[in-house]
């Protein structure tokens, strides 16, 4: 069970102020537990790269973090660097404010700017933050990740506020059909906090508690 858990769990550390000798833990971790992956800030790509380049574990990294309001351009430059510096998967913020002011075709073209730049070289996660939409928004969000070729549809960055619920990942799964992985993201701290999200529909986790996870410990921080 710890095995098969740990292998839906992308091992966090995105807190600005992560030294990095905190990078290097979380590698060591990630090859010790086998985590699905360290998700790392994009600076920190190149060093997790060198780490863990030998072993299962990918790195992740974000794109347009944490407020999503970059340019599309700036998206898929961050995401051929880090694509180039070793990252498989992108977890990207979608332009949560162009989506609330209905331009959902700006928000499908931010995806796609993305998706180009990593197709056939990494997974494309979508960040849509469920904490700043309604439920109509986030439905319009997932069927935007999912038109534009996205991989996943994620919940939150974990920075502006709230995180995942299992509301949230049952109505994303319901939305995005069984094609595409749903990541739950923020405030999963626990082995029951993570068993609900991936009954609820989730196959994937981020967490910087991935330890006390599939220990059944409780952990103490979302990042």
């Amino acid at each position: 069970m710890e095995q098969n858990l740990a292998k839906m769990i992308d091992h966090t550390q995105l807190k600005p102020d992560t030294p990095k000798e905190k990078i290097l833990q979380i590698c060591e971790e990630a090859k010790e537990h086998s985590f699905a992956s360290v998700c790392v800030n994009p600076h920190w790509v190149k060093t997790s790269y060198e780490l863990l380049k030998d072993t299962d574990v990918k790195v992740c990294t974000v794109i347009g973090f944490a407020l999503g309001a970059t340019t599309k351009e700036t998206k898929a430059f961050e995401t051929r660097q880090a694509i180039e510096q070793g990252a498989e998967e992108v977890d990207m913020v979608i332009n949560v404010g162009e989506l609330k002011s209905g331009n959902t075709d700006v928000v499908q073209q931010d995806i796609e700017a993305v998706v180009r730049e990593a197709e056939g070289k990494a997974i494309v996660k979508v960040i849509i933050e469920t904490s700043l939409l309604t439920e109509e928004e986030k439905v319009k969000a997932c069927e935007l990740a999912k038109a534009a070729g996205a991989d996943f549809v994620k919940t939150s960055t974990g920075f502006n506020g709230g995180g995942a619920t299992v509301e949230d990942i049952s109505l994303m799964r319901k939305t995005v059909g069984p094609e595409m992985g749903v990541k739950a993201s923020g405030g999963v701290r626990d082995y029951d906090g993570a068993k609900a999200m991936i009954e609820a529909g989730a196959t994937r986790i981020g967490a910087s508690s991935g330890i006390a996870i599939i220990k059944g410990e409780q952990g103490t921080s979302d990042y």
